[in-house]
């Protein structure tokens, strides 16, 4: 499938496009068909063959998004413009990751706090429970202790 797309050209933090027809699977740097104009995103300005554009559109050349909306705006085409996928550069992945993190560890933090809280009163419950017993077992040790010294002395 043909793809009518940008092959950046130009030096380091100064970059040119070359608009291209090529290959879906070649790399965008790599071999093209056709060359239909050229873009510099610093001063706003390109020169498009806007003949050949239609043509390769013709021909069923499916345009990319960025593309799509430059020639858009510079009126080679009609029609709206497309959404435009950004990829976020790694520091910026990583601080969203650990943002979304840091969120579901604070609802992890109070689940947890809501467990505690419940398991802190369970131990409470279990604590007079414990007390009822050890109370029930004293009392009753200490009778059996005075039976057995009534028994003593009855003897």
């Amino acid at each position: 499938m043909l793809v009518i797309r940008f092959s950046r050209t130009g030096r380091r933090n100064r970059a040119q496009y070359r608009i291209v027809v090529q290959e879906k699977s070649v790399a965008p740097t790599g071999r093209h068909v056709a060359l239909l104009g050229n873009w510099d995103p610093h001063i706003k300005k390109g020169s498009f063959q806007k003949e050949e554009i239609e043509k390769w559109i013709e021909k069923g050349a499916q345009v990319s998004d960025s593309v799509w909306n430059l020639f858009i705006k510079e009126g080679i085409l009609k029609g709206e413009k497309r959404a435009i996928k950004i990829r976020l550069k790694k520091k910026e992945e990583k601080e969203s990751k650990e943002s979304q993190e840091n969120k579901s560890d604070k609802n992890d933090e109070n689940k947890k706090e809501e467990t505690v809280s419940e398991s802190g009163e369970q131990a409470k419950e279990k604590e007079i429970e414990d007390k009822q017993i050890n109370e029930t077992k004293e009392a009753s040790k200490t009778e059996v202790n005075k039976a057995a010294n009534n028994k003593a002395e009855n003897k």
